[in-house]
């Protein structure tokens, strides 16, 4: 059994660089992925305006990371299903089709519950 080496604050945030590298290719290379950005930022802006409870803050971040998720993962099997098989493949492109639903459906929800959490407030507030 490998015996585990002490903790070391400077490997662990070594180990981000990966991740904020995922995050800058997903921002240079899809542009949907700024798309949901925007409509990110405009949710939390709008969050702040009509004063979101902390329940409602909770169901609008679940929405907002679960889009992003979607995405990155979608990007992630494209790119790999793209190096695996570059020509037309139909079962990767239904792989691809899969993973691009999951996104969409992220999307919906993330519409559907901001419908739900600004509707009423917005109505109110005008």
């Amino acid at each position: 059994m490998k015996k585990s080496s002490p903790f070391s604050l400077k490997e662990r945030l070594q180990s981000f660089i990966p991740v904020f590298n995922g995050i800058k290719l997903l921002f240079q290379n899809e542009h949907n992925s700024w798309v949901h950005l925007f409509c990110a930022v405009g949710s939390v802006i709008i969050g702040i305006v009509v004063q979101l409870s902390s329940i409602e803050w909770l169901f609008l971040l679940l929405a907002i990371a679960l889009v992003f998720f979607a995405e990155l993962f979608n990007t992630a099997l494209e790119r790999l299903a793209d190096k695996v098989e570059p020509n037309f493949d139909f079962t990767i492109g239904a792989v691809k089709d899969y993973a691009s639903a999951a996104v969409l459906i992220a999307a919906i929800f993330a519409v559907i519950v901001g419908v739900v959490l600004f509707g009423p407030k917005l109505i109110a507030y005008l």
